[in-house]
């Protein structure tokens, strides 16, 4: 399945609105300005098919150019984020593919995580309970992930006899917990507690199991009040940077700082301060 434009509101300027986006394979909800996107299948763990990766893969990009949209939740359904690729719907079909099958489909896969790379929304994931595999790697994609002590995330491709260097693993997990303990959790697919996640700073915080989803959600709707044009500034140069020397990001920040400094945010924050008041950020 690819995502259809014609299920959300097209807005002049290639924008659009998602509120009214009906999602098929998994749970997705505005309210207010934050966007909830649950993985549904409590019975398996939530797992992933080839047609919810796929339909991730697009809401991302259509995410991209959402207008209602200023922050996203990620989160798992019951007791549990995500158990990775659904064994008997992806799995087994993947024995059965040839090499350039095979390729399209490792590709689909990354391409999802580009996609949330991409999006100017700040993306939290919500996790509890078992995070494995391409479960670990959405988690791991997202921007900031809030944990449970009770949760346990692994990498476990090399359980399945598989590299670790899936979806990106290889270069954006040194970059959260740093190179040694990354090539720990990649080369012996363990499970790393909610605890020791935040120790290592995958977590950025833990909470308690029943108030996780709050929590996530408050911290995405204190983001959504924000100047949500340079939060989208923030993450692009967050993900740009890596690829650059230090002169030469030196060089982007100061384009990218004087393009938030023409926005109509900018100027309330100013005008704000000089009235000793706190700044309404329209996002513009």
């Amino acid at each position: 399945m690819r995502y259809l434009p014609g299920r959300a509101q097209q807005l002049p300027g290639n924008r659009s609105a998602l509120a009214s986006y009906q999602a098929s394979h998994f749970r997705f909800e505005v309210e207010g300005a934050v966007a909830t996107l649950t993985l549904n299948r409590p019975e398996r763990k939530n797992p992933l098919t080839f047609e919810s990766y796929a339909e991730l893969r697009d809401l991302f990009r259509a995410l991209a150019h959402a207008d209602d949209v200023k922050a996203l939740v990620v989160t798992g359904a019951g007791e549990n984020f995500c158990s990775g690729g659904d064994v008997h719907d992806i799995i087994g079909p993947l024995t059965q593919l040839d090499m350039p099958g095979l390729l399209a489909f490792t590709r689909m896969t990354g391409d999802l995580v580009k996609a949330m790379r991409a999006c100017p929304q700040p993306v939290i994931s919500a996790v509890d309970g078992i995070c494995a595999g391409a479960g670990a790697i959405l988690a791991l994609s997202s921007d900031m992930r809030l944990g449970t002590a009770r949760s346990k995330t692994a990498f476990l491709f090399t359980r399945v006899g598989l590299a670790g260097c899936d979806m990106g693993a290889c270069a954006l997990l040194p970059r959260v917990i740093g190179q040694g303990r990354a090539a720990e959790l990649l080369y012996t697919g363990r499970s790393m507690s909610g605890v020791e996640a935040e120790r290592w700073g995958f977590f950025n915080s833990v909470s308690e199991p029943e108030t996780l989803l709050a929590d996530a959600q408050a911290l995405a709707a204190s983001l959504a009040s924000g100047p949500t044009f340079a939060h989208g500034m923030t993450k692009k140069m967050l993900q740009q940077e890596w690829n650059m020397g230090v002169d030469e990001a030196i060089e982007a920040e100061a384009q990218a700082q004087a393009i938030c400094m023409a926005t109509n945010d900018f100027h309330r924050a100013y005008h704000a301060f000089v009235a000793k008041q706190r700044p309404v950020f329209e996002g513009d």
